[in-house]
């Protein structure tokens, strides 16, 4: 069989018999303004040889390198028994587990993944993931809309430190469907919100509230005063969240008096690498309440007739499974693969293993943050306490910029942070850094050693 199996003879036979003249013909509805005449932008075609080449090219790109970036992707040591079991062929090539006397093994596993997330958000139930974080965003905000009814205001209240990349899909999303975003200021002092520009909606009707936890900085929010504040407003509290912050951290379903209503972020550094920039999922919980308006699968757990424990997809309010008109989602997926790794990872670590992990990665942060902090014009821009992640403010005198800087340790091997300026131009002598718990003492030390050197060279 060939590889493509239609030749011209037979499409146009298909189309002879369905009294068409051409394939452009079936796709007469869409308007002429909104078709591509020439793609002229994409590259030529390569044969497979040329692409195994390229991809071999941009694979040793990312080896020897020293990764002090995170930003939303963290470097965290994965056991090897993780993917071992992931790339088994009973999880690597499953499908979605629409045929439940079928599927038992991966819905057992997505079981066990929502048992597992519910009980590190402090929440009641889990869905079997989404796309990623940035969009399990854009989906519980959407989710909160839903639960505050028509009756309620279509605003929702957004930090101006949570992620920008998640700020801007969440723009791209919500906002087309008329929900309205007002943004609160950050406090310039501590790099977290603003409780005096939070005030100004103080009595105003809005939906929910976004508490990123830690923020996009790194910083710690006052989670408890904060979510007390919004219920106190009537509106919903949706937490945005570290996983492995929440090994060491109050989770959300604990925080202030009766806890945050829905809990999103991104899974990738429950056992996921970083490869080049993906894959990710994003995962949502919620209150056993707001349960029907979370989207996607939710998997659960029954008996047969005989006693004999099962699992089914019980609520499945997608538009694959009902009509479009009526689902929760029409973006929604499950990314299977990635939730198999993440269920082995959390199931191998346990609580105390990931607590590990998650404090092994803050005392290394503090450590690197002690040693760049010791070189003369280089301090930290933000007060208060931070997780895994800080930012750094280089001397405005200082003839290089963060640019600069960033190029010249990137030339010696060394990925030393995010400048901040192209989402935050007030911030352009700032940079992120990050460590988790794969960097040691001597990457720290190489780090902060390059780096005077660099800036050394200005005076």
């Amino acid at each position: 069989m060939p590889f493509i199996p239609h030749t011209d003879d037979e499409v146009q036979q298909m189309l002879r018999t369905i009294n068409v003249d051409t394939i452009e013909a079936l796709f007469d509805e869409i308007p002429a303004g909104l078709k591509e005449a020439c793609i002229d932008h994409l590259p030529p075609g390569i044969t497979e040889m040329q692409l195994m080449q390229l991809m071999r090219q941009r694979a040793e790109q990312d080896s020897g390198l020293l990764g002090f970036i995170g930003a939303g992707a963290y470097e965290h040591h994965i056991p090897a028994a993780v993917w071992d079991i992931t790339t088994r062929g009973e999880f690597y090539t499953a499908y979605t587990p629409y045929q439940a006397e079928a599927s038992q093994g991966t819905l057992q596993l997505l079981y066990e993944f929502q048992t597992l997330m519910a009980r590190l958000t402090g929440l009641d139930a889990s869905n079997a993931s989404l796309y990623d974080g940035a969009s399990a965003l854009a989906e519980a905000v959407l989710m909160a809309i839903r639960v505050q009814g028509k009756s309620s205001s279509r605003n929702i209240l957004v930090p101006s430190n949570i992620h920008p990349l998640y700020r801007e899909v969440l723009d791209a999303i919500v906002v087309a469907q008329k929900v309205h975003i007002k943004t609160i200021a950050m406090d310039e002092k501590t790099g977290t919100i603003s409780s005096l520009d939070l005030q100004r909606y103080a009595g105003e009707s809005f939906s929910a509230l976004i508490i990123p936890q830690p923020n996009f900085f790194g910083g710690l929010e006052a989670v408890d005063e904060l979510t007390d504040w919004a219920h106190a407003q009537q509106a919903l509290v949706i937490g945005l969240v570290n996983p492995t912050a929440l090994a060491l951290l109050k989770p959300p379903g604990d925080w202030g008096t009766k806890g945050a209503d829905i809990a999103c972020g991104e899974g990738q550094p429950l056992g996921i690498p970083v490869s080049s920039g993906g894959p990710y999922f994003g995962f949502i919980c919620c209150k056993m309440d707001l349960i029907r308006q979370m989207p996607g699968r939710i998997i659960g757990r029954t008996v047969d007739t005989q006693g004999r424990q099962g699992f089914t997809l019980t609520l499945q309010a997608r538009e694959q499974h009902i009509r479009r008109a009526k689902a929760t989602s029409n973006i929604c997926t499950n990314q299977g693969l990635m939730v198999t790794a993440s269920t082995i990872y959390m199931s191998l670590l346990g609580s105390e293993g990931l607590a590990k992990v998650a404090a092994h990665s803050h005392a290394n942060t503090v450590k690197l943050v002690e040693a760049l902090c010791a070189i003369p014009g280089v301090s930290l821009a933000f007060q208060g306490t931070y997780f895994h992640e800080a930012v750094l403010l280089l001397s405005k005198s200082a003839s290089k910029s963060v640019d600069v800087v960033l190029a010249e340790l990137a030339a010696q091997g060394i990925l030393g942070g995010l400048a901040l300026a192209p989402y935050y131009p007030h911030l352009h002598d700032c940079l992120l850094v990050c460590a988790t718990e794969t960097k040691t003492p001597a990457d720290i030390e190489q780090y902060a050693r390059v780096l005077k050197s660099i800036l050394q060279t200005d005076l």
